[in-house]
């Protein structure tokens, strides 16, 4: 077998692994060079599972800020796991914050909701001393963590709820997101929404308006986890609302090939961190 072929395969195996052992080929792909981590679980709640890690540039001032929500159904994950993502967009030029929040099943939502809300008011509250502009805060969410960020970008109530300005999100890059997802078919949605009395409040289509900030809609057309549809539907509803919106779809992708491609050693895969980073710095003005 040709070796760029084994090297493919065996990138492949290991992303298959999970985000801990792809965030450990990422830390050996770097070789101690770059952006990093510069805080490292910072409480922004009491609650054990309301802390987050800080990555940036050397040097970093009054840089656009990403805050990356991970996916995993709503009850798994950890920002350990995710320092590639933040590392990334570090390497990018942004200030990157990736939190925690609570899982199903010790809460069900909004909890996860009002978490992320929670921490963009840390963030704004607490990123100029990192090098980070409060002015231009930017969210980014793989599968799960996509339909957080979505929710915090389109449905104002969780923002206000926590006592932050909704308009503090001044762009949005979400991968492979859950958006338009009624009836909830599957056990790990019902888990997560089920108890909401009034299912359309769950989903982020609902909210699509005519002032959203920009998203970036990005997911693999071969994605079986999230169907493409979802990204297409809300597009399109933002898209008929007026609203600023752009959709990537990358051939042949699956689910999980967008947030992998944030790893160093898999950016060839599909240009996802490129995208979103462009996208990100275009419009956090």
């Amino acid at each position: 077998m040709p070796r760029r072929l084994v090297l493919a395969a065996l990138l492949t195996s290991l992303a298959a692994c999970g985000p801990a052992l792809l965030n450990s080929v990422d830390g050996v792909a770097r070789l101690g060079a770059g952006p990093g981590r510069v805080a490292a679980s910072v409480p922004y709640g009491a609650h054990p599972r309301q802390r987050l890690d800080v990555y940036a540039p050397r040097r970093a001032e009054r840089l656009p800020v990403v805050v990356f929500f991970y996916g995993g159904a709503w009850s798994s994950g950890s920002r350990g796991a995710y320092a590639f993502a933040g590392r990334a967009y570090a390497g990018q030029g942004f200030v990157a914050v990736v939190p925690d929040y609570r899982l199903v099943p010790d809460v069900r939502f909004p909890a996860f909701v009002q978490d992320g809300a929670a921490a963009i008011r840390w963030v704004r509250d607490n990123v100029a001393r990192y090098g980070g502009d409060p002015d231009r805060i930017t969210v980014v969410g793989h599968s799960a963590g996509a339909h957080i960020a979505a929710l915090l970008a389109l449905d104002v109530r969780w923002l206000r709820e926590a006592g932050v300005d909704p308009r503090t999100i001044k762009a949005g890059a979400l991968l492979s997101g859950p958006y338009d997802f009624l009836p909830l078919t599957d056990a790990r949605s019902q888990a997560a929404l089920g108890n909401w009395p009034r299912p359309a409040e769950t989903q982020p289509i609902s909210f699509a308006r005519p002032d959203a900030p920009p998203l970036l809609l990005a997911t693999g057309m071969a994605d079986t986890t999230v169907r493409p549809r979802n990204s297409q539907a809300l597009a399109a509803k933002l898209q008929a609302a007026g609203a600023p919106v752009e959709l990537k779809l990358y051939p042949g992708a699956g689910h999980a090939d967008p947030v992998i491609a944030l790893a160093r050693p898999f950016r060839g895969r599909v240009p996802a961190l490129a995208d979103s980073a462009a996208f990100l710095r275009r419009h956090a003005q």
